[in-house]
C-alpha cells in the first residue's frame, strides 16, 4: 500500500489545473506518467510512505486497516509541515477519521479537512493520489522483472487472477508479495484449502 502526499504553495495550484489533473483511476497511464513529471516540479516537497503486505494483512486481521491508514497519513503529513491538509477519507465517518489523523500530527496548529472522495473533489489530493499510483505501478513493475506475468496486480486482470491461481496451486501458499487478505487470494487460498476462510475474519 501507498500512501503519499504533496506540498504546495496556494499560488501555485492553479498550475495544477492547468495540467488537467484529475482522480488517478480515470487517467492513463501515459497521462499519468506525464503529470508525474510536472507535479513534481511543482510541489514544493511530497512525501511518500510504503506499507508492506504483511503489515496490511495484520491490521486487517485486526479490524485496523483505516487505522493503519490513518497513521501512515499522520506520519506523510509530519514530514511535509504544511498549515492546511486536505486528506482521503477512507472511513465512512469523516470526523472520527479526521481527529484519528490529527492526534498523531506534531503540530497541533495544522488545519485539517477529511472529505470523502478528496481524490475527485481536491486538486492537490488528485496530485497526491497520481504520485501515489506512479509509486505503487512501478513497485508492481519491480515485482514483474522476476515473476514476469503478474498482470496489472487487479481483480479485474484476468492475466494477475491467472498468475494468482498457478501460484497457489504450484506452491500451496500465497506470493510473498500480494496481500492474503486481499479477498480474491482468499478465496483461491480457501479453494485449495491452505487456508481457513474464517481466519480472516
Amino acid at each position: 500500500m501507498i500512501v503519499a502526499g504533496i506540498a504546495i504553495k496556494d499560488l501555485k495550484i492553479s498550475e495544477l489545473s492547468k495540467i488537467g489533473l484529475k482522480d488517478s483511476k480515470k487517467l492513463t497511464k501515459k497521462l499519468r506518467a506525464n503529470m508525474f513529471l510536472r507535479i513534481v516540479d511543482l510541489a514544493d516537497s511530497l512525501c511518500i510512505y510504503k506499507i508492506e503486505p504483511g503489515e496490511v494483512d495484520d491490521n486487517v486481521f485486526l479490524n485496523k486497516l483505516n487505522k493503519l491508514e490513518a497513521e501512515a497519513m499522520a506520519v506523510v503529513i509530519n514530514n511535509l509541515h504544511v498549515d492546511e491538509v486536505c486528506i482521503d477519507c477512507c472511513d465512512v465517518n469523516q470526523e472520527r477519521y479526521k481527529e484519528y489523523v490529527k492526534c498523531r500530527l506534531v503540530s497541533c496548529n495544522t488545519k485539517l479537512y477529511s472529505m470523502h472522495h478528496a481524490d475527485q473533489l481536491n486538486i492537490v489530493v488528485s496530485a497526491a493520489s497520481i504520485i501515489a499510483k506512479i509509486v505503487r505501478d512501478n513497485e508492481i513493475q519491480a515485482i514483474r522483472r522476476t515473476h514476469h506475468s503478474i498482470g496489472s496486480g487487479y481483480p479485474s486482470d484476468e492475466k494477475t487472477m491467472y498468475f494468482i491461481h498457478e501460484w497457489v496451486k504450484k506452491y500451496k501458499n500465497a506470493p510473498w508479495f500480494a496481500r492474503k487478505s486481499w479477498r480474491p487470494l482468499r478465496m483461491i487460498l480457501y479453494e485449495n484449502r491452505q487456508i481457513k476462510l474464517t481466519y480472516f475474519g
